[in-house]
């Protein structure tokens, strides 16, 4: 595990892939979850509510990991 983010470069772009995931699974349960509720059965909108908590997190845990790379890159602002 410690491989994984030894490289601050490595590090930097997990960081950006997490974001990016944590945005997509966000807007997918902001659509699934608000908009198509209708559409949906009870359990796709309870997993697309799960969405809503879940994309925000992988958001927060993403810029995190940016904020690490850029301070070991000498980056950080």
């Amino acid at each position: 595990m410690m491989t994984l983010f030894s490289d601050a470069c490595r590090t930097h772009q997990l960081g950006n892939m997490t974001m990016m995931a944590g945005l997509l699974l966000l807007a997918s349960g902001v659509l699934g979850g608000y908009v198509l509720d209708s559409y949906l059965g009870l359990l796709s909108q309870v997993s697309a509510h799960v969405l809503v908590i879940i994309g925000p997190t992988l958001i927060k845990i993403g810029y995190v990991m940016r904020i690490n790379a850029r301070h070991r890159l000498q980056l950080a602002y």
